[in-house]
Parts: structure tokens; C-alpha cells; sequence
């Protein structure tokens, strides 16, 4: 799954760097704030790509003393600065161009190369995007799209979709506030339109680092996983009470289980190491991404004593 992430990323980072230089040419042609605020836009967005390739690359490392349970996490603290800079410079800086321009008017030029570099633009990020919707989709589960991409783990394959919406939607409202100002002659739409894209980078801006946020703090696996654990669990003869699970992601890809289970009490040891041993076999059968699983087993031979048995990949 992390290739697929790569790959997803490689192709946005492709995209981004080569439209960038293309768009920022042509803003110097042809004066349009809202073709710089595009050329920002991408420039961010390819930043934005690097960065999400060193989190993948540092969030691989395998666990050590310092960190136990490896470094999976760190996949969300990159994504999270990601969100900062999308706010930031993609973001803030439209606006502050489009201001910019609304107080100090810049007469338009011919447009045909911002159109050209616009309509090239929307093909390219398309291409991306619908890239990194077929990825997205192969992990899909029963739910509906958009309920799927907000309960996404993997921030390098959401980071990569909102990212590219987002850039759509921006090259439309450039393209009409270039229209509209030529149509009208006045630079107004033009300027309008940049604060425009800026806004639709904040508004991505918070969706991600509300998402990032839940994951960077310790979010629970998706609720029909935890259900599923829950059910299999309790199904089985050996076991008088399960308490509900207590799951977290520490990566895209890895979770942590802690299981509460009171065993019958006519058991030996042997009979409850087995049992145990038969669970985990049994969840990580069923659920692959559960990678480390706690069990404490009371109440075992009518003694009030918790046994702490830690069974991981």
C-alpha cells in the first residue's frame, strides 16, 4: 500500500513542478493575479509533495528503544505540516495577492497563454487525481466515497486527493475570473478570483489538519473494524465477558488492539495460552492491519488476577 501511496505522490509532485514554472511564465506575460496565485498554489502543492515522501520514508523506520511501537505516526505529523503550509502560503498568500491587486489594479494582457496554460494545467491535475482515487479506492470499504475519504488513515493518499480538488476547483475559478475580466475589461474578477482560490485552500487547509490532528493524537481504528473484533471475539465458547476494544492507529496500515476478556474459569494455563494464541490468529486472519494485540485475561480459575499477555508480529 505505501508504493501505491509513493506512486500517487510521484505523479502530483510531477504535475505540480512542471505547471508551476509553466504558470508562473505566464502571469509574468500576461499580469494576472490569479495565474500567480496559481503558480503559488502548485509551487506549494510540490513542497507539499516532498514532504509527504520524507513522512512516508521516516514513518518506516523500524521500532528501537526510543520508540517501541516504530515510527508510524510520524506519516501524521508530516501531513499535519503539510495542512500549516497549504493554510500559509497557499492560502494566505492568494488572498494577499488578490488584495493586493484589488488595491493596485494591473491592466490584463492578451490571455490565450493563460488559457492554454490553465486547460493544460486541468489535464494534468486531473490526471493526478483520478490516479489517486483509483488507489484510494482499492482500500475502499462498503461505505460511500466521501464517508471513505474521511475516515481515511493513509494522509499520503487523502493529503493527494484534497490537494488535487483543491487545485482543480482553483484552475476553474482562474479561468473564469480571467474570462470574466477580459469579457468585462476590468481587472476586478481577476483580483477576485485569487482571493477565491485562497479561500478554497483554507477551507482544504482545515479539513486536513482536522484529519491529521484525530490521527496524530491517537485515533481509533474505523468503527465497523472495531465491531468486527468485537463479535469475533465474543463468538467464541472460551470467553465469559469481553469488555468493547480499545484500538489506535500507529500508522496507516498498523493497529494497535487491547482486549479485556474474562476467560470461563474452568480453564488450565495451557487451555488459555491456546485460546489466546487461537484469537490472535484468528483477528489478524480477518483484520491484516492489526499488527499488535494486548490481552488481559481475568478472572481465570475463579482468582481476581489479570494475566498480561502481549502477542505482536
Amino acid at each position: 500500500m505505501a508504493g501505491n501511496s509513493k506512486i500517487a505522490i510521484y505523479g502530483a509532485l510531477a504535475a505540480n513542478l512542471g505547471i508551476a514554472v509553466v504558470k508562473f511564465v505566464a502571469a509574468s506575460v500576461t499580469g494576472s493575479s490569479a495565474m500567480i496565485s496559481e503558480g503559488i498554489h502548485s509551487t506549494v502543492d510540490s513542497g507539499n509533495s516532498l514532504l509527504l515522501l520524507l513522512g512516508l520514508k521516516r514513518s518506516q523506520r523500524p521500532p528501537d528503544r526510543s520508540h517501541p511501537f516504530g515510527h508510524g505516526k510520524e506519516i501524521y505529523f508530516w501531513s499535519l505540516i503539510v495542512a500549516i503550509l497549504v493554510f500559509s502560503l497557499g492560502g494566505g498568500m492568494s488572498v494577499y495577492e488578490g488584495v493586493s491587486h484589488l488595491r493596485n489594479p494591473v491592466e490584463l494582457r492578451d490571455p490565450f497563454w493563460n488559457y492554454i496554460v490553465l486547460l493544460v494545467s486541468m489535464l494534468f491535475e486531473g490526471t493526478s487525481l483520478v490516479y489517486a482515487i483509483r488507489e484510494f479506492n482499492k482500500t475502499r470499504g462498503k461505505f460511500s466515497f466521501f464517508k471513505e475519504l474521511r475516515m481515511s488513515k493513509d494522509p499520503s493518499l487523502f493529503a493527494v486527493i484534497y490537494e488535487e480538488t483543491a487545485a482543480i476547483t482553483g484552475l476553474v475559478i482562474a479561468l473564469l475570473g480571467i474570462f470574466l475580466g477580459h469579457y468585462f475589461e476590468n481587472p476586478l474578477f481577476d483580483a477576485l478570483a485569487s482571493i477565491l482560490i485562497g479561500v478554497v485552500l483554507i477551507v482544504v487547509a482545515i479539513i486536513m489538519v482536522k484529519e491529521s490532528k484525530g490521527l496524530l493524537v491517537g485515533e481509533s481504528a474505523n468503527s465497523e473494524i472495531v465491531k468486527g473484533i468485537y463479535d469475533l471475539v465474543n463468538s467464541e465458547p472460551t470467553v465469559e465477558t469481553l469488555y468493547f476494544p480499545l484500538t489506535m492507529h500507529l500508522a496507516p496500515n498498523e493497529i494497535l488492539l487491547a482486549l479485556d476478556v474474562e476467560f470461563k474459569k474452568a480453564m488450565t494455563v495451557e487451555e488459555l495460552f491456546e485460546s489466546v494464541n487461537y484469537l490472535e490468529e484468528k483477528i489478524k486472519s480477518k483484520y491484516p492491519g492489526v499488527k499488535k494485540i494486548y490481552i488481559e485475561a481475568k478472572n481465570f480459575g475463579g482468582k481476581q488476577r489479570p494475566w498480561m499477555i502481549e502477542t505482536t508480529d
